[in-house]
């Protein structure tokens, strides 16, 4: 049974979850702790849940009623297997049989909370979200399909390909638009805003209402040895650099126009610098000795500002 909130609490909970790849288990080491906090399932918690890339296969996993431990279950089945994965070929081919066996045939009509699924369009350069609520259409709602007629399955795999390491994923809407799309990383990987605004103008929710909580992926020293060869590592290294500096730059951007236009909605961001060389890792971390590490780096984080995420969710 869910703890049971303040008497006359009808604030409107909106969980944001950034993209990252396999550092996504820091992410299910916060939302560990949250769950455990109120004792139930996430999808009686958060009345929004927004995600990007690894962020987009948590939340939906959790908008479709799934527990923490059941999504920790399925990233280490197959976590390790895409990241190890050398090209780009295989690492999407490895994404879509993942894909395929966590979502089976699940539409965004079947979730039991409100979600957006963050992409990006690659040839007109502007997001595309996925979402169930036509509330959350800004236009068009005439229209309005949810999820605009692709899966889940198809949708999570536009919002974590991450190009050029991931295959560019094409899909097709039930308007039969053929659009190519790779991740959401690189318009919002720190989707807070955008869930806000669904919020606000699309729900029509009061900001003195809505409660937020932020759920990065931690910040890490980059990993200096590899098996490859020294030239083919440091080509590699740096252009695992720069796409991760690229989303890290957007991270903040999209967290500092937050609070400059939403600056007075209750927000926690959860998102820790780890500065110790044993925490050395990427995106395309499949070591789960240091996967595990990531996720216990994630419960401490919740430790630290347990109270005030209890003040903002429960008060």
């Amino acid at each position: 049974m869910c703890v049971e909130l303040a008497e006359g609490n009808r604030h409107f909970r909106i969980l944001s979850l950034d993209g990252g790849g396999a550092k996504g288990f820091y992410s299910l080491g916060v939302l560990r702790e949250i769950e455990a906090m109120f004792n139930c399932r996430l999808c009686e918690v958060f009345d929004l849940i927004y995600g990007t890339s690894t962020g987009s296969i948590i939340g939906s996993l959790l908008a479709a009623g799934k527990t923490v431990d059941e999504i920790h279950d399925s990233y280490k089945e197959f976590v390790p297997t895409i990241m190890r994965c050398k090209s780009a070929a295989d690492k999407s081919n490895a994404l879509s049989i993942a894909a395929a066996a966590i979502f089976e045939n699940t539409t965004f009509s079947d979730f039991k909370t409100g979600v957006g699924v963050v992409a990006t369009k690659w040839d007109l350069e502007t997001p595309m979200i996925f979402k169930g609520n036509i509330q959350q259409a800004h236009g068009r709602t005439a229209t309005f399909v949810p999820g605009f007629g692709v899966s889940v399955s198809e949708a999570v795999q536009a919002s974590c390909s991450a190009y050029p390491f991931f295959e560019k994923k094409r899909v097709t809407t039930s308007a039969g638009d053929d659009i190519m799309l790779v991740d959401g990383g690189y318009c919002a990987n720190n989707p807070t805003l955008y869930a806000i605004a669904d919020a606000v103008n699309g729900l029509h929710k009061n900001i003195e209402d809505l409660r937020v909580v932020s759920v990065g992926v931690g910040v890490y020293p980059e990993p200096k040895s590899s098996l490859f060869s020294r030239t083919r590592w440091v080509n590699y290294l740096l252009s695992v650099q720069l796409l991760q500096k690229t989303l890290e730059i957007n991270t903040q951007s999209m967290d500092q126009l937050r609070k400059i236009i939403y600056g007075g909605i209750k927000t926690i961001r959860i998102s820790d610098t780890f500065e110790k060389p044993e925490m050395a890792t990427d995106l395309f971390e499949y070591n789960m000795d240091k996967l595990n590490l990531l996720r216990q780096r994630g419960s401490e984080s919740f430790a630290k500002r347990e109270n005030e995420i209890q003040q903002i969710l429960l008060g």
